[in-house]
């Protein structure tokens, strides 16, 4: 087990080197000697962990709470089809052009100010959305939260790579499973919780506006407790094995010249629609095989749960492991099954077929953990996850849409079936290149 933390430790990080006394630090309380500064930096430790898991919790309840009262909010609002059709591809459009803002950001005001005001704008938009009473309101104070959401998402990794450099694995882990519990329990209880609360969708959708405004909360004493020099460390690092690192700050980084970028972008990107497509359309699938609408949503939340355990699992594993291909060699084959199962028999194998794709869709914590191990140091961590989630959430806008199109003129799930488990195919190829033990700043500087 030492042995494996080692390797774990040696792939996320370069060795350690002392913080200068002229640093941020210095002058701030506990910075005067190594005795009272250990206990600062524990106390901002456990304090980093407990806002990391709110803010994952914050990170899908926005879209998930909105997709179990749709049709309320469609009555109430008198919203057309097509323009709740648009609302649900609102969100990896705002994933990706809000993403694309983070790094600059956290540059200029540090990620952890920048995760805060992500989390206040969350709050913001969640309470002020079902107030508004028209549609354009109701798009723009959505497009408010998923901002937040957008800039949190990138900046998840840059923050565990900093804080955590030896535990990319396991607390990588730890907020995929809290993102994973926050989406289905907001999809689980969004309904009941409306019924409690007088039976007004309004009052529903807003209530989830409480926990962004908790998640806010320790972000600010976490940004003034310290501020990890990790950084400086990979720099040297990098400088120690022939890479010029002068000429690799975040500015220099050409991050499109990386091959693995690239692959990683493409995985995640077809790992997000993927996911989209199940969250969208997997209970219509079975509801039209026969399956009662309350079990095809119990069937949905099964798919959506695996996620939680398994979110944890993975990345600790992935993060022991030189390559991560056959992570996802294992991940594609499980959705391969499950869509076959879905085309052969949907009622019959139905709670099998939803846990195979729930455990397919897991791909997306592993993805997390690569944008952690593809890079050296965290402004490199920035870039690739800014570009590879930007860029990702892009290619995954077509799909749910096409989806539609597909089982609308073919008048059943053959061709939606066949498409989705032909996507699985390159995602499987391009998650083997990205898995591949190497980093975006060495590809860069070649």
């Amino acid at each position: 087990m030492m042995g494996r933390m080692a390797r774990e430790d040696i792939r996320t990080t370069s060795p350690p080197t002392r913080p200068a006394s002229t640093g941020p630090e210095a002058g701030s309380p506990g910075a005067g000697s190594p005795g009272e500064a250990a206990p600062t930096r524990a106390w901002a430790t456990r304090l980093m962990v407990v806002g990391i898991v709110l803010t994952a919790l914050n990170l899908r309840p926005a879209i998930t709470s909105l997709g179990a009262l749709l049709e309320e909010v469609r009555d109430g609002l008198g919203m057309s089809g097509s323009v709740a059709g648009l609302l649900t591809s609102v969100p990896p459009l705002c994933f990706a052009v809000f993403g694309g803002m983070a790094p600059r950001l956290a540059r200029r005001f540090g990620p952890g100010a920048v995760v805060c005001a992500g989390m206040v704008a969350i709050a913001t938009g969640l309470a002020v959305r079902p107030y508004v009473g028209s549609t354009a309101g109701f798009l723009a104070a959505s497009a408010l939260a998923l901002m937040g959401i957008a800039v949190s998402n990138i900046l998840m990794p840059v923050i565990v790579k900093r804080w955590f450099p030896d535990r990319v694995g396991s607390m990588t882990g730890l907020y995929s499973m809290a993102l994973a519990l926050g989406t289905s329990t907001a999809a689980a209880i969004t309904v009941p919780m409306t019924d409690a609360l007088g039976g007004n969708w309004q009052s529903g959708l807003a209530a989830w506006a409480l926990l962004a405004a908790a998640a806010a909360l320790p972000w600010p004493a976490v940004a003034r407790a310290r501020k990890p020099h990790q950084d400086a460390a990979a720099a040297g690092d990098g400088a120690s094995r022939g890479v010029p690192s002068a000429r690799q700050g975040p500015d220099a980084l050409r991050i499109t010249r990386s091959r693995t970028a690239w692959a990683l972008a493409v995985f995640f990107g077809l790992q997000a629609t993927a996911a989209y497509i199940t969250m969208g359309w997997m209970a219509q699938i079975f509801r039209d095989a026969g399956v009662p609408a309350g079990t095809a949503g119990l069937l949905l939340a099964v798919t959506m749960a695996m996620g939680v355990p398994l979110a944890f699992v993975i990345p600790r594993l992935a993060a022991r492991l030189p390559h991560q291909g056959p992570i996802v060699v294992a991940l594609g084959v499980c959705g391969l099954a499950g869509y076959a199962g879905l085309y052969v028999a949907p009622a019959g194998g139905a709670w099998a077929w939803a846990l195979l794709i729930g455990i397919s869709n897991c791909a997306f914590p592993l993805a997390l953990t690569m944008v952690g191990m593809r890079a050296r140091t965290s402004a490199g961590v920035a870039k690739l996850s800014a570009f590879a989630q930007s860029t990702g959430y892009l290619i995954s806008i077509p799909g749910p849409l096409l989806v539609g199109v597909l089982y609308q003129h073919s008048g059943g799930w053959g061709l939606p079936l066949a498409l989705m488990a032909g996507l699985m195919v390159p995602q499987i190829v391009m998650g083997v290149l990205a898995g591949r033990d190497r980093t975006v700043e060495d590809q860069a500087a070649r």
